[in-house]
């Protein structure tokens, strides 16, 4: 079976960036989607479009081949982001082709379904503390049982100097103790930071954070000293996650080794796709790490995440951007459902959806 085509489709979503969906044409008409987004979009559509004149005659079921020829490491997040969905498609094509769903060819599910936890950052436009305990309310209410929040970025490098808890710091942890107070003590709580931390400031904080019970506390400082990473974790209470930065094996694998983190995040749209996601997956469970995909993305890369965390057996929950638009499920058919904070494995082929290009 081989490409006829390849195309991009772009959705404006909000403030806070659109998504770029891909999709792929064989020469019997079947059809594969992808998302490509959050890589700097406008780029990412050009190298695809680029891209489409070495691929166009290939073999859709020769993925290995096509990453092992495009994905080159030394190539900037855009590139990366580009070959990550045409990749997915590539999944969703085969699948469909063979009336089979990803998850199959990938090696069989380990579970039916697959725990999000809600990102509301992105959705949570009032950043008093109220306005963080409002929305992870929302979401609880509305059935998950972890909660993402981002409280510290407006924190800025000369709060960080001054290596001490200053009012942006001060604000920051009110903001995770009003959430706390609003969601009880028995749903998940995770604190992104961004890297707006050094490591001795985070360690402060972090024990000022303490008796809040925190799943964990995702890139507390910035991923350009392991070293240093390593010594936060050690000298913290509670787990760390990090990785949504990087994108390919070998920087997972200096992660790994040093035993940084309890948790890593790549993200299906960059690290090369599906496959690649497995691979990294793997080598955390060599080294006894839990993965936790990075995903604040539309219903294809979720879509995609799903299908490769079913068949990953140290998989722990996955990122959901929760309340940036009403109308996110009518882009795809089946329309996407979330059911008490879990989407359920779908048996449809491929990725087990279909996009559904209308003007929002």
């Amino acid at each position: 079976m081989k490409i006829k085509a390849i195309e991009t489709h772009t959705v404006k979503v909000n403030h806070r960036g659109d998504w770029v969906f891909v999709k792929i044409h064989a020469e019997d008409g079947s059809t594969g989607i992808g998302e490509a987004s959050h890589g700097h979009d406008g780029r990412v559509a050009q190298m695809i479009e680029g891209l489409s004149a070495a691929l166009v005659g290939r073999d859709v079921f020769q993925i290995e081949d096509f990453h092992r020829r495009f994905y080159q490491e030394s190539e900037g997040r855009p590139y990366h982001t580009a070959i990550s969905g045409i990749e997915h498609a590539l999944w969703d094509l085969a699948g469909k082709v063979l009336d089979v769903p990803t998850h199959q060819l990938l090696g069989g599910r380990c579970r039916e379904k697959i725990r999000l936890y809600a990102n509301i950052n992105r959705a949570t436009v009032n950043r008093t503390p109220e306005g963080f305990a409002q929305n992870a309310r929302k979401a609880v209410d509305e059935g998950f049982t972890a909660v993402k929040c981002a409280p510290f970025d407006d924190v800025s490098t000369r709060d960080i100097s001054r290596g001490t808890l200053t009012p942006a710091i001060r604000t920051g942890v009110e903001r995770i103790r009003r959430i706390r107070e609003a969601i009880g003590p028995n749903i998940d709580l995770m604190v992104d930071c961004h890297s707006r931390f050094n490591p001795g400031l985070i360690v402060q904080t972090a024990k000022a954070l303490d008796d809040l019970h925190l799943f964990w506390i995702e890139d507390p400082i910035p991923m350009t000293n392991v070293d240093a990473l390593a010594h936060v974790s050690q000298s913290t209470s509670m787990p760390i996650a990090t990785g949504e930065q990087l994108r390919t094996k070998s920087a997972f694998q200096r992660l790994l080794e040093k035993r940084a983190a309890d948790y890593i995040l790549p993200d299906v749209k960059h690290v090369g796709g599906i496959l690649e996601l497995k691979k990294i997956a793997a080598m955390a469970e060599a080294a006894d790490v839990l993965v936790t995909p990075h995903n604040p993305s539309g219903p294809v890369a979720t879509a995609a995440s799903v299908q490769c965390m079913a068949t990953v057996p140290n998989f722990a929950i996955l990122e959901y951007a929760w309340g940036e638009v009403e109308w996110r499920p009518e882009l795809v058919n089946p329309p996407e459902e979330v059911v008490a904070g879990y989407i359920e494995l779908s048996d449809r082929p491929g990725l087990g959806l279909d996009l559904v290009m209308r003007e929002i």
